[in-house]
């Protein structure tokens, strides 16, 4: 399968979700920024895929990450982001989606698992995000961070803070 065919465009997106379905495949789903990708995301990421057969990842789009990270960033944009993380072995396929929360996004993909990151917890999770996997029957598994690993942290050492 060629990097192209693992981006699925949001619109193809619920046709993509019921193949896997009818395959009987089970789908596992994160999302964030992924905006310098560095050992502690694909860590993450591999971690992730281990929860079922497929792995999705909602990529937010340029503009939300914009609102969610402020001026300057992202650093690559999302074609590039949606690039790098295809390229991944345990990644399935990518979607880049248009708000910073993610509900819309997950409503479509309906997954069987919803995977967040270790800065999470089952409390500070956004609630309508939580409702809509459990709602269609999905569960939510929450993942530690790798120490030290963090985007923020590879900006500021590029930056000599």
């Amino acid at each position: 399968m060629s990097l192209k065919d693992k981006i699925v465009p949001s619109e193809s997106l619920a046709d993509w979700r019921q193949r896997l379905r009818a395959e009987g495949r089970r789908l596992v789903v994160t999302n964030g920024c992924f905006d310098l990708l560095h050992a502690g995301h694909v860590i993450y990421l591999e971690t992730a895929r281990g929860f079922g057969d497929a792995l999705l990842i909602g990529l937010n789009s340029d503009e939300s990450v914009r609102e969610l990270k402020g001026e300057g960033r992202p650093l690559n944009t999302a074609s590039d982001r949606a690039i790098v993380l295809a390229g991944l072995e345990s990644v399935t396929a990518v979607t880049v989606f248009p708000d910073t929360l993610a509900a819309r996004f997950l409503s479509v993909a309906q997954p069987d698992v919803y995977v967040k990151g270790g800065d999470y917890t089952l409390d500070t999770l956004n609630a309508e995000e939580k409702e809509i996997v459990e709602s269609a029957g999905g569960r939510v598994e929450l993942v530690s961070f790798v120490p030290g690993k963090s985007t923020t942290r590879l900006i500021d050492t590029i930056h000599g803070r």
